[in-house]
């Protein structure tokens, strides 16, 4: 690393960028059971069984009322193909509820095999470093004290800039994670909802909200892959510009490409959400 302080400013930053957009990249990669080591999901299953035991009890509740709604008289009831009708709905909706924890890892599972298809079409094992060019260290290294005062105060503001981004772009990723947790954590509830014919709206909402979830994650990962794009063909460099004129043209178009990339990481939710019609 060089000594000036200019340079390792903007290589801090940058180093800053790079972790966290690799941290990124194991993120979208990992499963709930393996992530943090599998502490959190371990308590996650324990407080699905502890909502299982309600949802199981609002199952027959939202059954009850769904064939008071749907049929006007018991007589109706009585009738063989409607009797049919009622049980396959109940035992359907019992075994969501019963082994709805494995549902939802199914679903996660597939769109995961979607993310690893993503990755392998675009050749992609690693996202790319995105690093200084030479021509600029060389020109920043070159000037006196009085021409580097400009180039402390773009280098401050753009490293402060870059190092913000950084951490805005991974809380989200990480914010997916916990998405999916307190989804599958309060899954029985919603699920439940299926017993019922006026309630199954609710289920079929919850379980189009947990696939945008999951979903998410394919975005995520396109939009990196493009970002690497960008980044393995840096800006153009001017070596006859003024050495503040060339860190001011590269840190301001690197940082456009990265509100770009934060952007859409964080619209990720509304991208999909829009595209299931939800």
């Amino acid at each position: 690393m060089s000594d000036n302080w200019v340079v390792q400013n903007l290589q801090n930053a940058l180093e800053t960028w790079n972790s966290k957009l690799g941290e990124i990249w194991q993120l979208v990669t990992q499963t709930p059971e393996t992530f943090k080591g599998g502490t959190i999901w371990t308590v996650i299953q324990n407080i699905y069984g502890a909502v299982q035991a309600v949802g199981l009890a609002l199952l027959v509740l939202f059954f009850v009322v769904g064939v008071m709604k749907t049929c006007g008289s018991l007589t109706e009831v009585k009738k063989p193909e409607h009797a049919l009708k009622l049980f396959i709905r109940f035992a359907i909706a019992k075994i969501v509820v019963t082994y709805g924890m494995d549902l939802l890892l199914s679903i996660f599972k597939i769109v995961q095999g979607i993310i690893s298809t993503i990755m392998k079409a675009a050749g992609f094992g690693s996202v790319s470093s995105t690093t200084l060019p030479q021509e600029i260290i060389t020109a920043v290294e070159k000037c006196g004290f009085f021409e580097s005062i400009p180039l402390w105060a773009v280098t401050l503001i753009g490293g402060l800039l870059i190092t913000v981004l950084s951490f805005i772009m991974i809380m989200t990723v990480y914010g997916r994670f916990f998405k999916l947790y307190l989804y599958t954590a309060i899954a029985p509830i919603p699920l439940s909802t299926f017993a019922g014919e006026p309630t199954q709206q609710v289920g079929k909402s919850f379980i189009k909200s947990y696939c945008a979830v999951c979903l998410e994650g394919a975005i995520i990962v396109l939009a990196c892959i493009i970002f690497s794009l960008f980044a393995s063909s840096p800006p153009v460099v001017d070596t006859n510009a003024a050495a503040v004129t060339q860190v001011w043209k590269y840190i301001g178009e690197l940082i456009f490409n990265m509100l770009v990339l934060v952007g859409t990481i964080k619209l990720s939710d509304r991208v999909v959400r829009e595209m299931m019609g939800l």
